[in-house]
């Protein structure tokens, strides 16, 4: 599988870089044709998204979070696919996320996108919603997306949010999400042919911080333990220095790693 990285900046979109939006593309296995998913959909992602396919072209969108650097641009997506002159785009396009991913995204919308979000997209609960005594969802689930197997679990951030574990063809995909380290991010990365984490944070400027974001030794330290065989860092913010992230990485990390940037094409 190919993963395109559309979007790499942490928190918003920084001035060479739109918010979080990585594209996973292999070749259907039956058809043989490209199938195209993408993994988050943040601030600023839906324009360079367009330089790789078409807002008609998508098989699935899968949502770590609700975060607006995680999943804004689904507004824009939402009006390209309905409200195209050569008519709206069909089918329905799944979008796999957190339990309250189509209240999220109706309220981010507006109040005329109440009610027909689903015209357009069939959201798909990674677990069954939240009881209405605020008990937490369940961890996670495994499902087929087109030619990939996806594995989302709970991970370790202030809101409902997934890490996820992609496979094709007998290669692994790990993706952090946004997460602090937590024993499931080291299960959905173990043995991983990229694990893609986020190093939002620097050691010694955000260590009151915890439950929130990895840095980037941690993030070195997580792909450690996992046994993954290669480490890519990205959700940079802007205030995020990349060399220093990298610096703390290869001191906990041993095997290749490298920070993401925008257009960057990986063959998993």
């Amino acid at each position: 599988m190919r993963l395109t990285v559309v979007g790499c900046s942490g928190s918003f979109p920084g001035v060479g870089s739109p918010a979080s939006c990585y594209l996973l593309q292999a070749p259907d296995d039956v058809t043989g044709e490209t199938v195209s998913v993408v993994v988050d959909l943040g601030s600023g992602a839906l324009g360079a998204l367009q330089r790789y396919v078409r807002p008609d072209g998508l098989a699935a969108v899968l949502l770590s979070h609700m975060h607006p650097d995680h999943f804004m641009d689904l507004c824009g997506l939402y009006v390209a696919r309905r409200y195209d002159p050569a008519g709206p785009a069909q089918p329905r396009l799944p979008v796999h996320g957190p339990s309250n991913a189509l209240a999220r995204l109706s309220e981010a919308y507006g109040e005329d996108g109440v009610g027909k979000m689903e015209h357009v997209y069939d959201v798909v609960p990674w677990v069954g919603d939240v009881d209405q005594e605020g008990a937490e969802p369940d961890d996670g689930s495994t499902v087929r997306v087109g030619p990939f197997t996806v594995t989302a679990r709970r991970v370790d951030h202030p809101v409902e949010a997934y890490g996820m574990r992609v496979e094709h063809g007998g290669r692994v995909l790990a993706y952090s999400g946004d997460t602090d380290t937590c024993d499931t991010l080291v299960d959905l990365a173990r043995d991983a042919d990229v694990f893609l984490a986020e190093a939002s944070f620097q050691e010694g400027r955000d260590d009151e911080h915890r439950g929130v974001h990895l840095t980037g030794r941690r993030a070195g330290e997580v792909a450690t333990a996992a046994g993954a065989r290669s480490l890519v860092l990205t959700h940079l913010p802007p205030w995020t220095d990349a060399a220093v992230v990298l610096a703390e990485a290869k001191d906990a990390y041993d095997g290749p790693v490298r920070v993401a940037a925008p257009g960057l094409v990986l063959d998993v």
